[in-house]
């Protein structure tokens, strides 16, 4: 049992599925491994130990070995002190857990998205107003993999954003200026979203008080996200926008 053995893992779990009639795998994001998929043998036992600590959007600790892709999960404690989601905040948490599991690679830490994500649920879980958390997140993603965003420079003309101007942003670039373009207009073309300059400065600096902004920043986000989803589809963002419908 001492083989690759990890304890005292910060962790939130993700997703689970059953395993056996008794087990679940577990797939957890940890502070410093990553996504990690973890056997939890005999979970699924009523009387299992572990069964009612395996919670979405509680912070535990954990401790698992194990050589294999998936390792076997040995130890598990719940550390308290986060309020239950519920509601739209329940939606808006399994949407962040779907960001991971379907970006994040196994395996790869990175410890400020980790910190980003128990923000961003301990902020939901007092109330506070969704944009700011989610596109903070979304941000932080984004960087951590590798796609971090230029916001407040032009990046044909190399000039400051300015905030009555209106610009396109282009994947994998940033912001073009479009003079004469609405920010109120829908997409430019096949690489670009219209908005405009005072919401990417307000972006930049994580200030999403202006209604208009919250708007175009989340059309940008998603945007930006599908792109880097490469065609994958986010099964908690359909299901969110049926709720609204309803």
């Amino acid at each position: 049992m001492g083989k690759n053995r990890v304890d005292g893992q910060a962790a939130y779990v993700l997703h689970l599925h059953p395993y056996s009639e008794t087990s679940l795998v577990v797939d957890v994001f940890t502070r410093d491994h990553g996504r990690v998929p973890l056997l939890a043998r005999g979970a699924r036992r009523p009387r299992s130990a572990m069964r009612g600590m395996l919670m979405s959007f509680q912070p535990l600790e954990l401790g698992w070995f194990g050589g294999g892709e998936v390792k076997t999960l040995a130890k598990v404690e719940w550390l308290g002190g986060m309020p239950l989601l519920g509601g739209r905040c329940l939606l808006l948490g399994y949407y962040l857990n779907e960001l991971l599991l379907k970006m994040l690679p196994r395996e790869d830490a990175h410890a400020a998205l980790f910190d980003a994500y128990a923000a961003a649920l301990q902020a939901l879980a007092e109330g506070a107003a969704d944009a700011p958390e989610l596109r903070r997140f979304e941000k932080t993603l984004l960087k951590e993999l590798g796609y971090g965003l230029t916001l407040d420079v032009d990046v044909e003309s190399g000039r400051p954003v300015v905030p009555d101007a209106h610009y396109a942003f282009l994947l994998e670039r940033g912001p073009v200026a479009r003079p004469g373009v609405g920010a109120g207009d829908t997409a430019i073309d096949d690489q670009g979203s219209a908005l405009s300059g005072k919401t990417l400065l307000d972006m930049a600096a994580d200030d999403y008080s202006d209604p208009r902004t919250r708007i175009e920043s989340r059309r940008l986000m998603r945007l930006l996200i599908s792109h880097h989803l490469g065609g994958k589809s986010l099964q908690s963002r359909r299901v969110f926008m049926e709720l609204q419908e309803l």
